[in-house]
């Protein structure tokens, strides 16, 4: 039952980096592992793992991202419901909804966290700093203050006729 549960799940490695820490007999080396796990159903999270090997800082890795898991509204289209904005260290994130057949129009980091999260047709922007790990975590925060259009209505106490008049 537990590899039914985990063969859905993808995982993708965004960088691996070797790391070094000082300590008093010299240097002493390490690997971090930033990772991206989604079923393309909706859910995404994006894993950070440190270790002395390559495989151990990998599977680190996995275990944070299904930790961190955002449920993401997809439209009928495979896209997103509006336009999203998000913001982790230096790192900015545009998101707008795109027509069908436009595809995965994004850079970096934010590609493989909106593929992995189920999105077909979007257009998105990076804005401010490369690093990788702020631009996956932007777009995470990004994707997690998504809200449907029947969500915002219920929220605001309106029917959903009265948001597009």
């Amino acid at each position: 039952r537990r590899e039914e549960r985990d063969s859905e799940w993808q995982e993708r490695v965004v960088q691996i980096r070797r790391v070094s820490k000082t300590v008093k007999g010299g240097k002493k080396m390490s690997f971090r592992a930033i990772l991206v796990v989604g079923n393309e159903k909706g859910q995404v999270g994006v894993g950070v793992g440190k270790a002395s090997d390559v495989i151990g800082a990998v599977r680190k890795g996995v275990a944070d991202g299904k930790k961190h898991l955002v449920k993401v509204p997809l439209t009928s289209s495979n896209s997103l419901p509006t336009v999203a904005l998000g913001r982790d260290g230096a790192a900015s994130v545009l998101m707008r909804p795109a027509a069908p057949g436009t595809g995965v129009i994004a850079g970096g980091s934010i590609r493989t966290v909106l593929e992995l999260a189920g999105v077909k047709n979007v257009l998105a922007k990076r804005l401010g700093s490369k690093t990788p790990l702020n631009n996956a975590r932007a777009a995470m925060m990004a994707l997690g203050a998504l809200r449907t259009h029947k969500a915002a209505a219920k929220e605001r106490g309106i029917p959903l006729q009265q948001m597009y008049s």
